[in-house]
């Protein structure tokens, strides 16, 4: 576990944790919501590749998910990042994405990040490119999925940001 901004601890998802990481990305107003069910299977599958922040009573205050992908073992591809907005402004988002590379490069040897962002949300924006920044990791950026490959409605297009590869962990 790692610690976090304002008292806040780090560490895995457990199932119990599934409905409040469901709530929280409902109530992030950006981020395409998934049913509660792939919130529950998250995090019992990929609860190693994922991490949460709990406030003083344990309780998640944040998260990110993600999974190593299975064509390139080497690189996190981050599914999504959602912080309460009682939290928001505090760094909780970085230090996530932080404690769960550190983590993963640790355990399983990655070298790389990748996520996507739909033009215009600025927060991810800043949250990856300053990830990038502070690994000293380049970032490139390009159309993953156009709009019109969503069927369901209007979709701006997902823009895949690629990062790596991360400097090494300093040792603690």
């Amino acid at each position: 576990m790692t610690a976090a901004p304002a008292d806040l601890l780090i560490d895995r998802p457990a199932v119990t944790d599934g409905a409040s990481l469901w709530r929280l990305a409902k109530e992030s107003k950006t981020l395409d919501l998934n049913s509660s069910y792939s919130y529950l299977l998250w995090c019992r599958d990929f609860a190693a590749t994922s991490a949460v922040a709990r406030d003083a009573d344990g309780e998640p205050v944040g998260f990110v998910t993600g999974y190593v992908r299975p064509e390139d073992p080497r690189t996190l591809l981050v599914w999504q990042v959602a912080v309460d907005s009682a939290y928001r402004g505090h760094g909780i988002a970085a230090a996530l994405l932080d404690g769960l590379t550190a983590r993963l490069a640790e355990e399983r040897g990655i070298t790389g990040v990748e996520t996507t962002i739909t033009p215009g949300n600025t927060a991810s924006e800043r949250l990856f490119t300053s990830f990038a920044a502070r690994h000293g990791a380049d970032l490139t950026r390009e159309v993953l999925f156009q709009a019109d490959l969503f069927p369901d409605g209007p979709h701006d297009p997902e823009v895949l940001y690629r990062i790596g590869p991360l400097a090494p962990t300093p040792a603690h």
